[in-house]
């Protein structure tokens, strides 16, 4: 049996707008997920939902069998057991970092209280800044706090919806790892809403794609990569080339070999631009396909020189559209 089963989630705004479909996903305790798609593909609504904080139109979640009831029926919505870590932390500002992380545990045990306050705070690095404010942290430092105070009751799965969006890349590198090793000792079952494919990368090992309220790709991160089925899924791991005169067959960059000598397809550079391992090339190819993006390791190559690129036909993407 599933750890955590959602089965059939369908959610309609103003009876039209329809934010989820008929939407399933098993997910096994101390599984770590993200969930990913355009804006308005119905992630945070699935999150919502999860949680029994928002009323769906069909459908059921079920966390170790236990039928999770939504506003409509629970007389205080929500559950201990799942608790969800909005994109704005919600930390008060004139409490202490100490204060905010032990805020639910406000009616329980003074002793129990203390205690998980000691472990949170050991746990998340944050023993030294106990008595600071949140004005006076890092973001990075924030969403920590944040975390944490969703972990003081224990819960047995973490929401998390788009928690690190703010975060600039160099703060958001290491929280992430830092992150993953505490989920990973901690054994918690932890579903994460992101836009960004690298925040799932870091943090998740497994990844459901959502378009239009529809699951679309579920399963491994590494599975989904090797085959993704759709253009739009493959999308999200970065840019796709279409093969000129076959519309649905593309080349991701990292498969195609290039030289300006010789190759199966000319193009003429429009763009070069510099990163640290390769340069990043914009490329114009033939018919009436979008220019391709390839990247080369030797740096000997100008703006509206020719280059020629080659590939082998296993590493062709046939991809749908949806």
């Amino acid at each position: 049996m599933s750890y955590l089963k959602i089965e059939g989630l369908t959610k309609t705004y103003n009876g039209e707008l329809k934010a989820l479909d008929a939407l399933s996903l098993d997910i096994a305790k101390a599984e770590r997920w993200s969930i990913i798609g355009a804006s308005g593909s119905g992630k945070s609504t699935l999150l919502k939902l999860i949680a029994g904080m928002e009323v769906q139109d069909d459908g059921v979640v079920y966390l170790e069998g236990e039928k999770i009831l939504n506003p409509e029926q629970k007389l205080v919505a929500g559950y201990d057991e799942l608790q969800l870590v909005k994109q704005d932390n919600g930390l008060f500002p004139l409490s202490t970092v100490a204060e905010n992380i032990s805020r639910p545990l406000l009616q329980y045990d003074k002793d129990y209280a203390a205690e998980r306050l000691e472990t949170l705070l050991q746990v998340f690095g944050l023993a030294d800044k106990r008595d600071n404010y949140p004005r006076q942290l890092s973001g990075g430092q924030q969403q920590k706090v944040a975390i944490a105070r969703a972990l003081s009751l224990e819960p047995e799965v973490l929401l998390l919806d788009e928690p690190f969006s703010s975060l600039d890349s160099l703060q958001k590198r290491g929280l992430l790892d830092e992150l993953n090793l505490i989920f990973k000792s901690l054994e918690i079952t932890v579903i994460m809403v992101t836009h960004d494919i690298q925040d799932a990368l870091l943090l998740t090992e497994n990844l459901c794609v959502l378009s239009e309220g529809k699951l679309l790709r579920q399963g491994k991160v590494k599975d989904i990569y090797k085959n993704p089925e759709t253009a739009y899924v493959a999308g999200f791991f970065g840019p796709l080339n279409q093969i000129p005169g076959k519309p649905n067959q593309y080349l991701r960059p990292s498969s195609i070999v290039n030289s300006t000598e010789k190759g199966k397809l000319k193009g003429k550079v429009l763009l070069n631009r510099y990163f640290p391992e390769f340069d990043l090339l914009t490329v114009k190819v033939p018919g009436k396909s979008l220019p391709w993006q390839i990247t080369r390791l030797e740096r000997d190559v100008s703006e509206g020189a020719s280059i020629y690129m080659s590939w082998e036909e296993d590493k062709i993407l046939l991809l749908e559209d949806i």
